[in-house]
């Protein structure tokens, strides 16, 4: 009779659980995103609204950010300024995924000449990162918004791309699409349903490390006057304001800053988290 292996007691569980990383990722990214849905109801103050006497109040009870050079509540752009952060970051990984994702799988079930092309046209996209095609975009069509995010986006396409076609090389050898393929699936049939569901997973790591990145540079753009515009709120024009005034009103780039830090600390941990669960070789080596 055999004996059976004996199991180490709580590893099971241990493995079950999410990690670290993975939750205080989760717990950032879901405070930012409080923070914006509340901003849509509710703000202690317009946040666009200037009032001459309260310029450059320091943090009180009234004011618990204080007040920029116009009057206006520091804490209430801040709490607009989410908004921008999550619908740049949003829409410019919607529009790599949407993009990047489909070259990416053609590429991997197609590695013949087809394959080349895209990938070459790839290496060529990669060559001009998003924060330099928000440049130009800004200088041709018009610094804004949406400029940016479709910059961003446009720049971000080759990474999902290679992301895509290296899980769907991998997809291709195994013995399921060999079958697919022997009953005459058809190639679309075959990407969605057996490539797509098992490469989900490195996508989703992407779109979290890529949400990182749009953010910051949505505020680096912002903070060089090529983002969003006047007078509504970003947490990187509030930062290139604050320039002036450092040494006497430090507050007004602290608060921004950290808003900064927090949202891209948040999804790189999500990322790192998502990378470990996703990744049996993480896992193992964990």
């Amino acid at each position: 009779m055999p004996v059976p292996a004996p199991s180490i007691p709580g590893r099971s569980r241990r493995r079950s659980r999410p990690g670290t990383q993975l939750v205080v990722g989760a717990v950032l990214i879901a405070l930012v995103a409080l923070v914006a849905l509340v901003s849509l109801v509710w703000t202690p103050y317009d946040p666009v609204a200037t009032v001459a006497s309260d310029r450059l109040q320091f943090p009180s009870a009234a004011h618990w950010f204080g007040t920029d050079r116009f009057g206006r509540d520091v804490f209430s752009a801040v709490m607009v300024g989410s908004q921008i952060t999550l619908i740049v970051g949003f829409i410019a990984v919607g529009i790599a995924v949407i993009v990047g994702v489909p070259l990416g799988i053609l590429a991997g079930m197609r590695p013949g000449r087809l394959g080349d092309v895209i990938m070459r046209g790839n290496d060529i996209l990669l060559a001009f990162p998003g924060l330099l095609l928000a440049i130009v975009f800004g200088a041709v069509f018009g610094a804004g918004t949406v400029t940016a995010m479709v910059a961003l986006g446009i720049g971000s396409i080759p990474a999902f791309a290679r992301v895509a076609r290296s899980g769907t090389l991998q997809v291709m050898k195994t013995d399921y699409v060999f079958a697919a393929r022997a009953a005459n699936r058809s190639e679309f049939r075959i990407a969605l349903r057996h490539v797509l569901p098992n490469i989900s997973g490195m996508i989703v790591v992407q779109c979290s490390v890529n949400f990182g990145i749009a953010v910051l540079a949505e505020a680096g753009l912002s903070f060089l006057g090529l983002g969003t515009m006047p007078p509504t709120p970003s947490w990187g024009r509030m930062l290139q304001e604050s320039q002036q005034f450092l040494g006497s009103h430090d507050y007004l780039a602290i608060a921004p800053g950290i808003a900064i830090a927090v949202a891209v600390l948040g999804f790189n941990l999500l990322g790192d988290g998502l990378r470990d669960r996703f990744d049996p070789k993480m896992r193992s080596s964990r």
